[in-house]
């Protein structure tokens, strides 16, 4: 009789029914589809015309099905940045969550007069670190302009020393300026593009020599749909996030010898301080064709952008951006580099 009989035709009820249940979880767990013990789903001959077909490495490989590999980061240590709030936040704890040490990097405080959100604060820092521990991880925070190359190759030698390696990165870190192109002053181009494509390049080119030196690692950085299409009044937001798949794409080339994977997440409309302001709001609407009032409310922005989604919501949450990151992070990622990984509720289903 099949497994699943059992509890459907009520032979097993109460505590014998969560016994046996218990009892045939650990049994697949254990032994993976088909009653294998963690091998190859793929059991046939590997041979073509006698001879042996390669294949890669164990320590390339993403290895065997087993339970939790898209998922489990036990025993790695990430550290993000643009931590304080929003998606650097939700990766950071959702890593955590799935057994990491996280160590959360963010300035914290102004970065330019660029920026039209309210800049991040050391409480928000405090906050992040402190959701990172509640799931018995290890986890701390550095206060570091990514600008700042050398600040972040200081904060990779304290990272190394403290646990030991670094496994994953995640550039996260930005800012965003609305203004016409023609109106935007030098300093505002200058400060979106030093910190959004310059501050990615910095967080690789600081953190990837220990990964190199490891010959492991994972490095997650964050574009966004206005880097793959137009944005009206937030050409250097666009420009520097199309440049950091650019970024990407070459670092994956260049890494690769090393067993290290570079990945791009590419975010839709995500409510965080970033995105809350009316500009913003008002270009949502402009996007779906109509005309927008200069300071909507958040759900006639919703209103209208809504039906024009594949799944029907005005925009996301940055938990629901995170678990991309983790699987990117994850030992199922190992042949997955050079990729770009869209988290938009389908609003980029009409992209080419």
């Amino acid at each position: 009789m099949p497994a699943y009989n059992i509890f459907r035709r009520g032979l097993l009820k109460g505590t014998a029914a969560a016994t046996a249940f218990a009892m045939l979880n650990q049994a697949s767990a254990q032994s993976g589809p088909g009653g294998h013990q963690g091998g190859r789903s793929d059991t046939g001959s590997r041979e073509l015309h006698g001879q042996p077909v390669p294949e890669p490495p164990p320590e390339k490989s993403a290895g065997p099905i087993r339970p939790g590999r898209g998922s489990s980061l036990a025993g790695k240590v990430a550290i993000v940045t643009g931590a304080a709030r929003g998606i650097g936040r939700s990766i950071a704890v959702e890593m955590a969550a799935n057994g990491a040490d996280v160590v959360a990097l963010d300035i914290a405080g102004p970065v330019s007069t660029a920026s039209n959100a309210a800049p991040a604060t050391p409480e928000d820092l405090a906050e992040t670190v402190r959701q990172i521990m509640s799931y018995g991880r290890r986890g701390e925070s550095i206060r570091a302009d990514i600008r700042d190359i050398a600040a972040l190759r200081a904060a990779a030698e304290h990272v190394e020393q403290t646990y030991g390696k670094i496994d994953i990165v995640v550039a996260d870190a930005a800012i965003q300026r609305w203004k016409p192109l023609l109106e935007m002053d030098d300093a505002d181009w200058r400060d979106v593009i030093d910190n959004n494509l310059n501050g990615t390049a910095n967080t690789i080119r600081a953190f990837a020599p220990k990964m190199v030196a490891r010959k492991s690692g994972r490095i997650i950085v964050l574009s966004s749909m206005q880097g793959k299409h137009g944005t009206r009044d937030a050409a250097s937001y666009s420009a520097s996030k199309w440049g950091i798949l650019g970024l990407m794409k070459s670092a994956a080339l260049e890494l690769g010898q090393h067993n290290i994977t570079v990945n791009a997440l590419i975010p839709g409309l995500v409510d965080t301080a970033l995105t809350r302001y009316d500009t913003r709001l008002s270009e949502a609407i402009r996007e779906t064709g109509r005309e927008a009032p200069a300071t909507p409310t958040p759900q006639q922005a919703w209103d209208a952008r809504a039906p024009t989604v594949a799944l029907k919501v005005g925009w996301l949450q940055p938990d629901d951006i995170s678990p991309a990151a983790v699987f990117l992070a994850s030992d199922a990622a190992a042949m997955v580099t050079g990729a770009e990984y869209e988290v938009t509720a389908g609003d980029s289903a009409k992209d080419v």
